[in-house]
């Protein structure tokens, strides 16, 4: 993958009914449309509406999958609380604060960077043209100065408003003309967009929640039963809308506790099925889950992971749910975890756990997290694959033999039966049991049975899809999830600088893979793991769980603060003198 070189950062700051998220929905969009690569997130507290709200976005000519180091642009309409985010705008003497005057003093916290301040009276500017409103004095200003320019813009403001709103189209087109001509005039030596490249074929605007929501229905899903949580909802609200469409079914549950039964009831019945929660929602699973496992019923839960514990920080990002995904289940059940490494990546990721669980019979925990679900991105189109739900279907017996529902298996795996298929009925339930199904307490059966649930995930084959491994060279970063992308800018920084790094970026998270694992770091004599969590808990997993050639150092830190490639690279040239 090409890592974005030539990209501009930019944070459009402002108080709620502003319209910043608007004006930063039709920039990306425009960048889309001018050819273009965007990533959107945004900064905001729980409050359900208005509030305070920073749009955080990276533009650049090649695909992006991290946040920037600093942003290059602030602009805020107005300056209300912006100090409770204010860690979240990292700036410095190279970059530039638009502010208008009316909105007061740029606050301290920002100057004290060392950044240019220029006055922007966006407000004045607006009130010159009818119906003019300041978020559009802004995207005009931004897209000049980012050598966008007008058009692309222009044209997404067609698309949304012209046929229905001719006049708030006409003022909006003004005001964008009106802040471009002043963004032109206003400031010299502002970074640009390097030129876009050829495109070949259209490109997607999506988020990680959209995507994961696409994955699921690729990959064969045709229930889900869910509670809304932030920041899982809107893979919900997508697969509300798409399941119907192609003969599946949506349940709104009164709670997480009916949400992951009905999916273990819905595919019991023969019907893949997922839900999507947060760590909250993950904790109450727990109990059905066991039950998901014990009973060899496959179901998948997207974990869109957030600040925790307990309420914690809904709107934030964190990678604080891997212990309990791993180990949060009693007694000894193994399950599978997958995680995604970008937005696009949820698209896979989802549908191939979807093809995981189906094929071994398994819950699948799919973690993802805040920065990933809910932020919006300009990417390729994902390609095929080849996954998809194809579960081993149990047909009548022969006359003369006897269905065991949990027959002792080479490959752990036995055929599970559509309810209703003659000669083929079963207990079905929590406690251990016979090759029958029959419930036992019996030593023999408990560890047979053991034994049959853990085989049939050690011995799957996950192919090259278990862990994304890049580079060469003695030093490997190990990372996972949404640290991924800046993990990998990282590397290519350091590689430019003559330090040699590899990425291991592990996909699947159990079953481990311990042979694979060694051979991603054979030669590897020193060992930098990324991680976004208070107490290290992937660099605890991957000490407990995998022979590592090396006592490996640690960049860790809890949300809400990503961890930009910069540190990770500062890092790398440390280990490598």
């Amino acid at each position: 993958m090409t890592i974005s070189s030539g990209s501009v950062s930019i944070a459009l700051c402002g108080s709620g009914g502003a319209g910043v998220m608007t004006a930063a929905n039709m920039l990306v969009d425009a960048a889309a449309q001018a050819g273009y690569y965007a990533l959107f997130s945004r900064s905001s507290g729980p409050q359900i509406r208005g509030g305070e709200a920073a749009a955080l976005l990276r533009l650049s000519a090649e695909p992006i999958t991290s946040v920037d180091d600093t942003f290059q642009i602030l602009l805020a309409i107005d300056w209300l609380n912006v100090a409770r985010f204010a860690a979240e705008l990292p700036l410095n003497g190279e970059s530039l604060i638009l502010a208008d005057p009316a909105a007061g003093e740029v606050p301290e916290v920002l100057t004290r960077s060392g950044a240019r301040i220029v006055d922007l009276p966006m407000k004045d500017l607006a009130q010159t043209i009818p119906g003019g409103r300041p978020n559009m004095i802004a995207l005009g200003v931004v897209a000049a100065l980012i050598g966008l320019g007008v058009e692309p813009v222009a044209e997404v403001l067609g698309k949304s408003l012209k046929k229905k709103h001719a006049d708030a189209f006409e003022a909006s087109l003004a005001a964008v003309r009106h802040g471009a001509e002043t963004g032109d005039s206003l400031v010299a030596n502002c970074r640009k967009l390097h030129p876009a490249l050829p495109r070949h074929g259209g490109r997607w605007t999506i988020s990680g929640n959209h995507a994961a929501g696409l994955g699921a229905i690729r990959g064969g899903i045709r229930f889900c039963a869910a509670y809304p949580i932030t920041p899982a909802t809107e893979s919900l609200e997508y697969l509300s809308a798409a399941l119907p469409k192609i003969g599946g079914v949506f349940v709104q549950a009164e709670d997480e506790l009916a949400s992951i039964n009905m999916c273990i009831g819905a595919s019991f019945g023969g019907d893949a099925s997922i839900t999507a929660t947060a760590g909250p929602g993950l904790a109450l699973m727990t109990e059905g889950l066991g039950l998901a496992v014990s009973s060899e019923t496959p179901v998948v839960v997207l974990d869109v992971q957030r600040g925790g514990p307990s309420t914690g920080i809904p709107t934030k990002s964190e990678q604080s749910d891997l212990n309990i995904a791993l180990y949060g289940l009693h007694g000894d059940a193994p399950h599978l975890v997958v995680a995604p490494q970008s937005i696009g990546d949820c698209l896979f990721t989802t549908q191939w756990a979807v093809h995981l669980a189906e094929a071994m019979q398994a819950p699948c925990i799919v973690l993802s997290d805040q920065s990933l679900g809910q932020s919006r991105a300009v990417i390729d189109p994902a390609a095929a694959s080849p996954f998809f739900a194809n579960r081993e279907i149990a047909r009548t017996p022969e006359e003369g033999e006897t269905f065991k529902r949990y027959a002792l298996t080479n490959t752990g795996v036995s055929p599970m039966p559509v309810p209703g298929t003659p000669g083929c009925q079963y207990t079905a339930d929590g406690l251990e049991h016979a090759e029958s199904g029959t419930p036992s307490s019996q030593a023999s059966d408990h560890f047979r049975q053991l034994d049959k649930r853990l085989r049939k995930l050690v011995l799957h084959d996950y192919g090259p899809h278990w862990a994304t491994i890049e580079g060469e060279g003695e030093i490997a970063v190990i990372t996972w999830g949404s640290c991924t992308g800046a993990a990998r800018e990282a590397v290519h920084r350091a590689r430019a600088d003559g330090v040699n790094a590899r990425l291991i970026a592990p996909r699947l998270l159990y079953p481990i893979r311990p042979e694979e694992m060694a051979r991603a770091l054979d030669g590897v004599r020193r060992i930098l793991v990324v991680e976004q969590s208070h107490l290290g808990q992937f660099n605890r997993y991957l000490r407990g769980e995998y022979d590592l050639p090396a006592r490996p150092d640690l960049l860790s830190r809890p949300g809400p603060l990503p961890i930009r490639p910069g540190e990770i690279h500062a890092r790398l040239l440390a280990m490598g003198k």
